[in-house]
């Protein structure tokens, strides 16, 4: 070990020790860790027990019985046992990853959660703690009192080895430096193949991925970083972070995830509760409208059109049409009577409720009641009653008021409106178009917007509508729910949207019934069905994130966006929404943005809600992607913009990136790549995306052309780059680029994108000529 001493050590990175010349060091380091982690374990089971019993405790009581605070106090100590319970089977994996030796001979161990006996002595330390960032930050030039970091690799419960960076070598004692030994943790982590979801980076953080996941809670932080360089990972880190830093005041109002679809969140959703938190909202933007999934694939120019900023005046316009006064007189025939209501009272009623600054639904209580005051004292005169004091004017109101000849007039000056309705109306009307958006959009951006009306059971939804529909909400207010039930205008269509929002309710209790019988162990001695049952009749304990899903308005403690380039204006203004304090953490590459209403700028994004109030930090290294792939898409980073510049990757791997035609040796690429091993991709244009998916899953066993879990799970899917983006497969085929960089204005991004998914190999499959920037690949050779 001498020649240990006379190694020379950076100021920034320490030395990692590698003791393959003893075996018996080795094993004998091995087994004492093992030791202790063997105990960690055992006491990680006695929490689990005691915590099953006190579920089980709670969960005896059963049934309906005692008062409605008894059943509320019993469901609430039921969800925290049950979330507790969660977060101690969520740390299963990799319980202890880690060990810092400090200069005072004392020693801690890191790891996913906190432990300590039963006397409070500490066992293990929460790797987000104060006391536990040298782990990550320490360097040789700055210690921070620590002497030596130690990385334990572990296989389920057993540790399979142990790596030692070297922080002060002077400050180790002879016998620490007898037991040294060294691995090289991280790249040994990168170099993993892929499983389909994404993994945890809690033993590997980075000292420059560390100080952003502590940065402060307060403000906007904006992470930039090019493909591969750890944002997803640092964003979910940093959640879990401010989690556990700031508990007491983010518990109440919880945190918001934000990703660009649906497969992605698949991809991260285990990263969480693997770090033992377990109420986190993940969610698309396109799913933060209660009660709405869309579905519809559009243009991109009708989404960019639906994106820009100029919608919140058109909507706004919308909402002011639907209070139009006729220019002529109203007349309202009654039992022989005929009341008038002329332009001047029209005019005045609409003007009174205009200046009462309450949404649409909420205002026209304002103007029926100026109405119904006008109409009454019109009645009051024709039945001769002369002058009337206010009581006896207040009962010929609410006479008045529940007249059908009456209510009608009424509904039709200033109905009640959804925001499906509102948009319903407005984008399957001309007329309606031009009021709302004449002078905003020119012909040609109307006209895209114009759709035929919706037919029973049809998906007329697309994501662009999702903020548009917030938007249209924030406008309109909300309606009284007995309204909704006994008025003549509440359609067929909401009365059907109803009943399937009920039923999708039932059948989300039934699932998360399931889940906690499956995480608790009583799914074999309790029924999901009768479980579920007893909750909602209980008005079952609901966690934030839970809550916080089916209320539009609900305010979050903090809220991460990632892939954040991909919002448009009008995104942006529904997210803004959600977080009033502006506690955010926003995660993109602008070169990525492949989005015509994505984002150019941070500060074109930002300013007009924090100007001058949110910092960026920049991440520049590439943990993802090998530097022989790299380079290929720093070619085509060239197209993307002048100046710009590829993160640096930490590793090579001796695989070349290569190019194969004609395209029909497709099936036949992929099915090699698959006999490797790992997870394979094939990325193709939109308008490929139908017939390269039938050549590939009719050939490759196991393939599929479809995002969400299935493209994760299995050996070799198909998708566009938009359902690609932010995962990660140990080979990505790119198939047609040429279509790629043609499909939109930021092509080349779509194409700089598809580049970067792999962590291994790359290939690309082409019929007509390479564009110029993949000129330089080598030919694939038939074997």
């Amino acid at each position: 070990m001498a020649g240990c001493h006379n190694s020379q050590m950076s100021p920034e990175h320490p030395i990692s020790i590698n003791n393959n010349g003893s075996a018996t060091v080795r094993q004998h380091e091995v087994a004492r860790e093992q030791e202790y982690v063997s105990a960690l374990y055992e006491r990680l089971d006695v929490l689990r027990e005691r915590t099953q019993r006190q579920l089980d405790e709670v969960l005896a009581q059963g049934g309906s019985g005692g008062t409605h605070q008894n059943r509320s106090e019993r469901d609430s100590f039921a969800g925290m046992y049950a979330e507790r319970l969660g977060r101690l089977w969520g740390v299963e994996n990799g319980l202890c990853f880690g060990r810092i030796d400090k200069t005072d001979q004392t020693a801690l161990y890191i790891g996913r959660i906190g432990l300590a006996d039963d006397d409070q002595r500490r066992l293990l330390i929460d790797w987000r703690a104060p006391v536990a960032q040298p782990f990550y930050g320490a360097t040789p030039a700055a210690p921070m009192g620590i002497t030596r970091r130690r990385h334990l690799q572990t296989k389920g419960r057993t540790v399979v080895g142990v790596d030692d960076d070297l922080l002060d070598l002077d400050g180790l004692t002879d016998e620490d430096v007898a037991t040294l030994n060294g691995e090289a943790a991280l790249l040994a982590s990168l170099g993993a193949r892929r499983t389909g979801r994404m993994r945890d980076i809690v033993a590997t953080i980075q000292a420059e991925q560390d100080r952003i996941i502590r940065s402060d809670l307060d403000g906007v932080l904006v992470v930039q970083g090019g493909p591969g360089t750890g944002k997803t990972v640092v964003a979910l880190h940093r959640a879990a972070y401010l989690l556990y830093t700031h508990r007491e005041r983010l518990a109440r109002r919880g945190v918001l995830i934000l990703g660009p679809n649906s497969t992605f969140m698949r991809y991260i959703d285990q990263v969480l509760p693997s770090l033992g938190e377990t109420d986190v909202l993940l969610s698309t933007v396109a799913e933060l409208y209660p009660g709405l999934v869309p579905t519809v694939r559009e243009r991109p120019e009708v989404a960019e059109v639906k994106g820009d900023a100029r919608m919140v005046q058109v909507v706004a316009r919308a909402v002011r049409e639907r209070q139009r006064v006729p220019r002529k007189p109203v007349d309202i025939r009654l039992d022989g009577h005929t009341l008038r209501l002329d332009g001047r009272a029209l005019e005045a009623a609409r003007n009174r409720a205009a200046r009462s600054g309450r949404p649409h639904n909420e205002a026209r209580a304002v103007f029926v009641r100026h109405l119904l005051n006008i109409l009454a004292r019109q009645m009051a005169k024709q039945l001769g009653k002369g002058v009337i004091d206010d009581d006896e004017l207040a009962g010929i109101r609410e006479d008045l008021r529940t007249e059908r000849p009456v209510k009608a007039a009424l509904n039709r000056l200033w109905p009640y409106t959804t925001p499906r309705q509102l948009l319903v109306g407005l984008f399957t009307s001309r007329e309606r178009l031009e009021y709302a958006a004449g002078g905003l959009l020119d012909a040609a951006e109307r006209e895209l917007l114009l759709r035929e009306p919706p037919r029973r059971g049809e998906d007329w939804w697309a994501p662009s509508d999702v903020p548009l529909l917030d938007e249209a909400a924030e406008l309109l207010g909300d309606i009284d729910p007995a309204v909704l039930r006994a008025g003549a205008w509440f359609a067929e269509e909401e009365q059907a949207l109803a009943r399937a929002a009920a039923q999708d309710e039932r059948q989300h209790q039934l699932t998360y019934a399931r889940e906690v019988l499956e995480l608790t162990g009583l799914a074999e001695v309790m029924d999901a069905e009768k479980f579920a049952a007893r909750h909602l009749a209980d008005e079952v304990y609901l966690t934030t994130a839970e809550r916080a899903a089916a209320d539009r308005t609900w305010a979050f403690g903090h809220v991460i966006v990632d892939e954040a380039q991909e919002l448009s204006a009008m995104d942006w203004r529904m997210v803004m929404r959600r977080v009033p304090s502006r506690s955010m953490t926003i995660v993109g590459d602008l070169a990525q943005t492949g989005s015509s209403a994505g984002a150019r700028s941070w500060g074109d994004v930002l300013d007009p809600y924090v100007a001058g109030r949110w910092r960026q930090e920049t991440l520049t290294v590439n943990y993802r992607t090998p530097a022989e792939l790299m380079a290929v898409a720093a070619e085509v980073l060239a197209l993307v913009g002048p100046g710009l510049s590829a993160p640096t990757s930490v590793r090579e791997t001796g695989a070349r990136p290569w190019a194969a035609s004609p395209a029909d040796r497709l099936p036949g690429l992929v099915a090699a790549e698959v006999a490797e091993g790992g997870r394979t991709v094939v990325i193709v244009p939109e308008t490929g995306r139908e017939k390269y998916g039938e050549l590939v899953t009719g050939t490759v066993p196991g393939a599929v052309a479809m995002p969400g879990a299935a493209a994760l799970d299995a050996p070799a899917a198909v998708l566009t780059v938009a359902e690609a983006k932010g995962l990660e497969f140990d080979t990505v085929i790119v198939v047609d680029p040429e279509a790629i960089l043609g499909e939109s204005p930021r092509g080349a991004s779509d194409l700089y994108v598809a580049l970067t998914r792999a962590t291994r190999r790359l290939g690309v499959v082409h019929d007509g000529p390479l564009p110029g920037a993949l000129s330089r690949l080598e030919v694939h050779r038939i074997t």
